[in-house]
């Protein structure tokens, strides 16, 4: 609340329009009065003013406004997922990017606009072709990833598209999964969850009619994975959902309603199912449980024969016998 008295102060004079939606393909979230913010950083806010955009850093522990300044254009902090979970800013903290309202689905065009953060003032301001909106950005702002609907009628067909930011051009080559490079990506974004060094993005999509899956998305590296997750087709299990990591970023818990729904092991990409209420079972555990039931039922298996042979052996010995 003292922030945006604040930022009422600052933008005295200045009516201030109605919000619209960001670039998700869908209207009514706007995450830009909410802000976004890396850890250790101020909270940068985009708020619209009489078609002009007015961009503020903000204190997280007092709400005090450090810096503001005015974009002629309208913009707002990119939503990435339809919690409101919010992007933009590169981990390092220096670079922002802006993208233009959507009003539309599609839209001919999509303006984007990067901020140095450190002096808060407008470094480039980019109009591709196409309809786009903001995925993810490298730690040093260097690469931007956008996704790109491909379909004038359905917004689940897209590809990931990189822009460079020091050329601002787009890389000629989508993004994909280079175990699935066939793949057709496309889901709705549930929400989001970024590791602590910047790099990589974990975005959760639902899928109509199929299960729902992990993006992990390398931004250093401009590669992806997709990772199935083929027991959670009950809508109901991703009600109210988070994404949550843990021991250091090598684990990615699905949490929906203070359970477990699965695990994901970021180092191989290996997900697992809960085992129980609040609790997951990494897939080396699973492994090892199936190997372990493998070897019991063999051992069973060779026991009955050896005791159907020992039988045998013993009508066989009482006939010669006889």
């Amino acid at each position: 609340m003292r922030a945006l008295l604040c930022i009422a102060a600052v933008a005295a004079g200045i009516a201030v329009g109605t919000a619209r939606a960001d670039g998700l393909p869908v209207l009514g979230i706007d995450v830009g009065g909410a802000g976004v913010a890396a850890p250790g950083s101020p909270r940068y806010v985009a708020l619209p003013v009489r078609g002009a955009t007015l961009v503020a850093r903000i204190d997280r522990g007092s709400g005090r406004v450090l810096a503001s300044t005015v974009l002629r254009e309208r913009f707002t902090i990119p939503a990435v997922a339809y919690d409101g979970s919010p992007g933009g800013l590169a981990r390092e903290g220096k670079t922002l990017v802006l993208i233009s309202p959507r009003a539309t689905f599609p839209r001919a065009e999509t303006p984007l606009a990067l901020v140095d953060t450190s002096r808060l003032r407008l470094v480039t301001r980019i109009t591709l072709s196409g309809d786009f909106s903001f995925d993810a950005v490298s730690p040093d702002g260097r690469w931007v990833y956008l996704v790109h609907y491909t379909s004038p009628t359905d917004p689940l067909r897209y590809e990931v598209r990189v822009l460079d930011a020091e050329t601002a051009t787009l890389v000629t080559k989508p993004i994909v999964d280079p175990s699935e490079p066939d793949e057709q990506m496309g889901g709705r974004p549930l929400t989001r969850v970024m590791s602590p060094d910047g790099r990589w993005a974990y975005t959760l999509y639902e899928r109509p009619g199929d299960a729902p899956f992990i993006h992990a998305l390398d931004t250093i590296g401009r590669t992806a994975r997709c990772i199935d997750l083929d027991w959670l087709h009950d809508s109901t299990q991703l009600a109210a959902v988070r994404l949550v990591l843990g021991d250091g970023g090598r684990t990615l818990r699905i949490v929906s309603r203070g359970k477990t729904r699965a695990a994901i092991d970021t180092r191989t990409f290996t997900a697992a199912p809960a085992v129980q209420e609040g609790t997951f079972a990494p897939s080396w555990r699973l492994a090892a449980v199936t190997a372990a039931a493998v070897l019991l039922a063999a051992a069973a298996a060779l026991g009955v024969l050896a005791a159907r042979h020992r039988s045998g052996d013993a009508r066989s010995g009482d006939s010669r016998s006889a």
